[in-house]
């Protein structure tokens, strides 16, 4: 997994923590829950923390990558539920662009 992406993800989290008040503990780590059951965020939080890291990673590595498609929404676990999870999808994204 590429780092640069794990660290855009966590820093558009810290972004939308400091936006919303969101309770992030110690800071965002790769196993804090985004959505669902004991999730972070609710559906528009999501929706704002998708968009940022995908505008993130085109001024960042010059990628551009769509994270809700038809694969990220049909896959067993979702790509959405943790940092790690949504940034492991991101990587795989960037790295099959590049």
């Amino acid at each position: 997994m590429d780092p640069r992406v794990n660290d855009i993800v966590v820093r558009c989290m810290c972004d939308m923590g400091e936006r919303y008040g969101l309770d992030l503990g110690g800071g965002p780590m790769r196993e804090t829950l985004l959505f669902g059951e004991s999730g972070l965020l609710d559906s528009v939080g999501l929706v704002s923390l998708i968009v940022a890291v995908e505008q993130e990673i085109e001024n960042d590595l010059g990628v551009s990558i769509v994270l809700a498609d038809e694969r990220a929404m049909s896959q067993k676990h979702s790509p959405f539920r943790s940092i790690g999870a949504l940034a492991d999808y991101a990587a795989s994204l960037v790295s099959a662009e590049q």
